[in-house]
C-alpha cells in the first residue's frame, strides 16, 4: 500500500511531535557500535524535515535528548554533543525557509553546541514555511517546575493574583508557548510511553505508535501515521454527535 498517495492534504496535522526511539537498537542489529546508529538517525532527520514540510506540516518537534539522557556513559553523551554539534545544517534550513527552535535547558550543552544552535536559531527566525522543533536537555517536569517558579515569583511579587492562574496562564509559560499543541504524537521503536515529553501540551494529542526504529522512519512511514491521524475524530471532551454538528 502506498500511503502517501492516500494523505489528505487538506487534513494534515499541523503540528506533528516525535519521540525518535531505536537508533541504539538498530546498530546493534547490525553490529555496529550504538553512535552509529545516532548518526543514521540523524540523517533521518535531515530527510524528514522535507517531506513533512511536503506534506504541509507547520511544526516538528524532535524529541531530541532528554534531561534523562545526561545519565548515559559519558562517552555516548560526548558522540551525542558531537554529532549534534555536526548536524545542524543552517542551508538545510534556509534552502527550505524553515525556523529552527529549541527547548530545554540549553545552560547543560557544552558551550559550541549552544553557540552554533543560538547562531542557527537567530539566523532562520524569520523563515515561514516550517518550524522545526529540537526538544534537547528537555524534560516536561523540569519545564513545567520552570512554569511554576515564574508564576510564583509573579504572585510573590504582586503582579499576578492566585485566581488568575488558570490554564492559558500556564501554558503561556511553559517553552512551548510560541506554537500550537500536537495534534499527532509519534514514537517509533516498539515503546509505548510518553518518557517525559510534552505531558502537559498532549493533554488532546492523537498518539501513534510504531514498531519500527528511528533510522528506518522514512516518507511512507510518515505518510502512513499521518492516514492513521485522519482516521480517527478529535472529539475533545465532546460526543461524536457534537462534533459531527
Amino acid at each position: 500500500m502506498n500511503y502517501s498517495e492516500l494523505v489528505n492534504k487538506e487534513n494534515v496535522p499541523q503540528h506533528i511531535a516525535i519521540i525518535m526511539d531505536g537508533n541504539g537498537r538498530w546498530a546493534q542489529m547490525r553490529g555496529l557500535d550504538r553512535s552509529q546508529g545516532h548518526q543514521a538517525g540523524a540523517a533521518t532527520v535531515r530527510q524528514l524535515v522535507e517531506d513533512a514540510l511536503k506534506l504541509g506540516v507547520k511544526y516538528l518537534t524532535l524529541y531530541t535528548f532528554s534531561t534523562e539522557n545526561w545519565k548515559r556513559p559519558q562517552a555516548e553523551v560526548a558522540a551525542l554533543m558531537a554529532l549534534l554539534f555536526e548536524s545542524i545544517e543552517e542551508e538545510l534550513f534556509v534552502k527550505n525557509n524553515v525556523a529552527f527552535r529549541i527547548i530545554g535547558d540549553l545552560e547543560k550543552l557544552p558551550q559550541n553546541v549552544r553557540e552554533r544552535l543560538e547562531a542557527c536559531m537567530e539566523r532562520t527566525a524569520k523563515n515561514d514555511s516550517m518550524t522545526l522543533v529540537l526538544a534537547l536537555s528537555y524534560s516536561s517536569k523540569w519545564e513545567i517546575v520552570e512554569a511554576v517558579r515564574n508564576i510564583a515569583s509573579q504572585v510573590k511579587s504582586g503582579s499576578l493574583a492566585p485566581e488568575d492562574i488558570n490554564d492559558e496562564l500556564i501554558s503561556s509559560e511553559l517553552s512551548t508557548s510560541f506554537m500550537p499543541d500536537p495534534d499527532l504524537l509519534i514514537r517509533t521503536g516498539k515503546e509505548q510511553r510518553l518518557s517525559n515529553f510534552l505531558l502537559w501540551q498532549c493533554a488532546y494529542s492523537e498518539f501513534y505508535f510504531t514498531e519500527v526504529l528511528w533510522p528506518d522512519f522514512d516518507n511512507e512511514e510518515l505518510c502512513k501515521a499521518v492516514c492513521e491521524y485522519q482516521k480517527r475524530q478529535r472529539r475533545y471532551g465532546l460526543t461524536g454527535e457534537q462534533v459531527s454538528k
